[in-house]
Order: structure tokens, then C-alpha cells, then sequence
């Protein structure tokens, strides 16, 4: 049986319209609600939430909770995925690129555009992307999004368009 981690930072996917402060808010993790929808027999599946806060209030004391987190779980040598919010998942991509050497599997980020259980959302089909993306991968940090595998060192989130695009 596959094993794969999942690491939840927050970000839009796991975000909730909040009827007391009129705005979505990160409140509570739901990644692992949703990733049970999916039929993965032969895989499983452990969600570790680590932090749930917007990206924009993402600092490198967040990044290296993360980075830490990872390199806990390198020794199983299962692939791992990152929930994490769309405005700085390049950065904290590109944060962990630089300070894990020799990766032996993927790492890859994901997040969605609206959040997860919200109409129109984007977040299950980019959860269900980057589960298929970790049997296909080589080693190394991806983004995952929307039909699309970047390399995260080549990747920029193109805010007019609403999705990531590639540099090189």
C-alpha cells in the first residue's frame, strides 16, 4: 500500500465564510474530509495540520515549521504534499528547494483559488491532481494546480489569470 503525508498550512482551500466577521477565514482544517471523498484503495493517506493562517501572514518562522516537518518525514521516503495558500506557496517552495538537498521524493504544493465546499472551488480537483502527481513524479518540489505540473523554481502565480504560470 502507498503512503502519502499531507502537511496543512491553511490558505484558501481550507477557508469558511464567517458570518460574524462578513469574510472568508481560516477557522478550522478540512483537507482530510475531503481527501476521504476520494477512492484511493490502495493508498493512504495521513494528514498532519500544522498551521492554518492566510499566506499573505505567512513568515520564514512559518516556513521553517514547515521545512522541519518534512524533513521528519523524508526518512519514510514517501512523497509529501502541502496544502498552503496560493500568494506565497512559490515562496515557500522555493524555500524549501533551497535547504532540502538530495531529495529521494517529491514534495509538492497545492492550494486551491476558493475554498474547498465553496461553489465553483478548484481545491478537490487540485488535491486529487497532486495525489495522482506523487505516483508520477520525480523527486524533487513541485506546484500542482489546475492541470498543470511546475517545477516550482520555474512557477509565478499570474494574478489576472488566477492560475500559475511557468517562467522558463
Amino acid at each position: 500500500m502507498r503512503k502519502i503525508h499531507v502537511l496543512s498550512t491553511g490558505g484558501t482551500i481550507e477557508k469558511d465564510y464567517s458570518e460574524s466577521e462578513g469574510a472568508v477565514v481560516n477557522r478550522a482544517e478540512k483537507i482530510e474530509r475531503y481527501l476521504k471523498q476520494l477512492r484511493l484503495p490502495e493508498c493512504e493517506i495521513i494528514v498532519s495540520p500544522l498551521l492554518n493562517k492566510d499566506s499573505l501572514l505567512m513568515t520564514d518562522s512559518d516556513r521553517q515549521v514547515i521545512l522541519e516537518s518534512v524533513e521528519g518525514l523524508l526518512a519514510e521516503q514517501n512523497p509529501i504534499i502541502i496544502t498552503h495558500g496560493t500568494d506565497t506557496m512559490v515562496e515557500t517552495g522555493r524555500y524549501l528547494q533551497q535547504r532540502l538537498q538530495g531529495l529521494k521524493v517529491a514534495v509538492i504544493l497545492t492550494g486551491a483559488m476558493s475554498p474547498l465546499g465553496f461553489e465553483g472551488s478548484d481545491g478537490l480537483q487540485n488535491l486529487t491532481e497532486s495525489v495522482l502527481a506523487t505516483s508520477l513524479l520525480n523527486p524533487g518540489v513541485h506546484l500542482v494546480m489546475h492541470g498543470e505540473v511546475l517545477p516550482i523554481q520555474a512557477a509565478k502565480k499570474d494574478k489576472a489569470q488566477s492560475r500559475f504560470v511557468r517562467t522558463d
